[in-house]
Formats: C-alpha cells, structure tokens, sequence
C-alpha cells in the first residue's frame, strides 16, 4: 500500500503549483510517498493523479456546524473525580457550569466527560456516567449557551441521554468499538462522530504497546473505522479522526505521529489533535504536575496547527486562543 503525507507549509513565498492542504491555512508543493517496505521519497503535487490531489486539497465540509477552513479550539470540561490533570475540580454542577461558560467564551466546542479514560482508569457505570453529564450540557443549552456541545463517552446510552440533553458531536475514544450499539446510537443522533484511535481499555493501554509502524498502524486503523462508521449508517462528511495521542502509545509512538500528523489528511476528513497536559509533556519538560504543562501544551498544539490540524483539543482555552491568534498573525503578516 502506498501511503502519501503532504508536507505542509506556511511560508508567505507560496510557489506557483502548491495546493491548498485540506482546503485551510498551510500549502503543500511536495509530498512524501511512504511504503512499509522501502526508504520513504519526495515527489511534487504535478505528479500525484487528479484524485489525490482532490482528496489532500479540497475543502473539509463543516463539522458540528463549524467550517474546518480555520483552527478550532475544543475546550475539555471532565465532570470526574479522577481525570489525571483536573480531576474533581469539576465534579459539582455548579463548578461544572461556571467552567463550561468561562470555557465558551474562546472555545469553538465544548467537549464534556464522565468518566476519566487516563492510563489505568477503571470503568464507570453507565448510569453513574450519565448522571455526571447530562444534567450539565441540559443546564447549559437552558441557559442559552448555543457553541457545539461533544459528549465524551464510549457508551451508547450516556450518548443517548446526552444528545437529548442538547449534546450535538459524539467524541468516542475507541471509534464506536467499546460499546456494540453504539454506531447504531450515533448513525440514528445524525450527530457528526469523531473516531479516535486507541488499543485495549484505559487499564491496559500502556502496558508495553506494540506497533510495526505506529504511523501507518494507526493510519491504517482509522481509515478501518471509517469505512465501519460508514456501513453504520454514518455519513463521511460527518465524520473526524484523531490519531489518539497517548492512548496505547509510548513517548516515542506520541513524537513519531506529532512529526508526520499530516498524513492523516490523506484520509479526506477533519483531524483532531489531542495532546493538552499529556504525560509525554511532562516527560520531556520534567515536569510532573500535569497543571503546569501549559507551555508544553501549547507548544504541542501549534505544531499541530502548522501541520493543518482542524480540531485542537486542549484544558486551556483562553491561553490556547491567545496563543492561536499570535501564530496565525505571525505566519500571515497580520493578514485575515
């Protein structure tokens, strides 16, 4: 199988021939042609056929509502006591609606969890799940907040439960596999599905991950479970993928998918990149207080905007924006 990753670019000296990656910011003349089996080589966009060039250029359709031609910022509200950054800061309703509202004034989409997914997690009961979650996104659509609401869940009915309590994008991190019904529940929402690559359950994950190609693994994964959410009954266009950093992987998996996260255009739909706080950050900063990885976070979630990332999952959405808006500014000379 031939793999191919537009090398994206942001320079303002744009050459003439370069294509726009992923109808977005960054431009691509050149791509890199991987095979499993020979030395990885660079050829230019004049030599990809037409329908490649198509798949890696052409606009992303909105997601949620939103149009994928810019970053966009999904602030992380964990209703849990144990999430491995903010766990229990949350927990009451109250904290949790004054987070969501102080969250919404810079994020693009809120995304709301009940149940910590963190190496070594334990299972929450469904029930238990769904009381963390849905009374809060309920209390936020009735107090008028309209941004895209993502429940946070690999469970049909605590999806279920939150799409009627106004939820409108499902964020499953094992891509529909956890829960049978769940393609199911999701195909009928119509909501749109973001598939997240992951291996085992949040108890096992990192115990000792293997891959032969973590890049083309994961790749090969997704572009599965895309082809899977399709014969549910869920549309592509409503469909984004997330390569699943830290999930099953280990400090080097996480750098090698940070350096070549432009693949995952080839798949020809929104990728969202979700890294804020992890522990590679805090392995590679020394720092072991996942509170205090915000510059390793933004650092992470700029690399990923220069590689055309859709979708930036991130703790700190006012920092996170700040941060956006000077990158932006920087590499198009104050240009709109």
């Amino acid at each position: 199988m031939t793999y191919i990753r537009p090398i994206p670019m942001t320079d303002p000296a744009r050459p003439a021939g370069a294509l726009p990656l992923a109808g977005g910011w960054c431009w691509f003349s050149h791509v890199e042609v991987i095979h499993r089996d020979e030395a990885p080589r660079i050829v230019s966009v004049a030599d990809l056929d037409g329908e490649t060039r198509d798949r890696l250029s052409g606009k992303r359709p909105d997601f949620g509502g939103l149009s994928m031609d810019r970053p966009r910022v999904m602030g992380i509200l964990n209703v849990t006591p144990d999430s491995f950054s903010d766990g229990g800061l949350f927990l009451r309703p109250e904290a949790a609606l004054m987070q969501a509202r102080k969250m919404a004034a810079g994020a693009d989409i809120l995304d709301i969890g009940g149940e910590s997914t963190r190496p070594g997690a334990a299972e929450v009961e469904a029930a238990e799940e769904t009381a963390r979650t849905a009374p809060v996104i309920a209390a936020l659509r009735d107090g008028g907040l309209d941004v895209p609401i993502s429940i946070d869940t690999r469970k049909a009915s605590v999806a279920r439960s939150a799409f009627a309590a106004g939820a409108t994008i499902l964020n499953d991190v094992t891509a529909l596999q956890f829960d049978p019904a769940m393609a199911r529940v999701a195909a009928q929402s119509g909501c749109p599905v973001i598939l997240m690559h992951s291996i085992a359950t949040p108890q096992t994950m990192q115990n000792d991950p293997y891959y032969d190609d973590v890049l083309l693994d994961v790749y090969d994964a997704l572009s599965t479970r895309l082809a899977e959410a399709e014969a549910a009954g869920i549309p592509r266009a409503k469909l984004a993928v997330d390569p699943g950093i830290g999930f099953g992987k280990t400090l080097q998996h996480n750098l090698i998918l940070l350096s070549r996260l432009s693949l995952f255009h080839n798949l020809g739909v929104p990728v969202l990149l979700g890294a804020s706080r992890k522990r590679f950050i805090g392995t590679i900063s020394a720092e072991s207080d996942a509170q205090k990885r915000l510059p390793g976070s933004l650092a992470v979630a700029l690399a990923g905007v220069a590689q055309g990332m859709q979708m930036i999952r991130v703790h700190d959405v006012a920092e996170t924006r700040q941060a956006l808006s000077l990158w932006q500014a920087a590499t198009t000379g104050g240009a709109a």
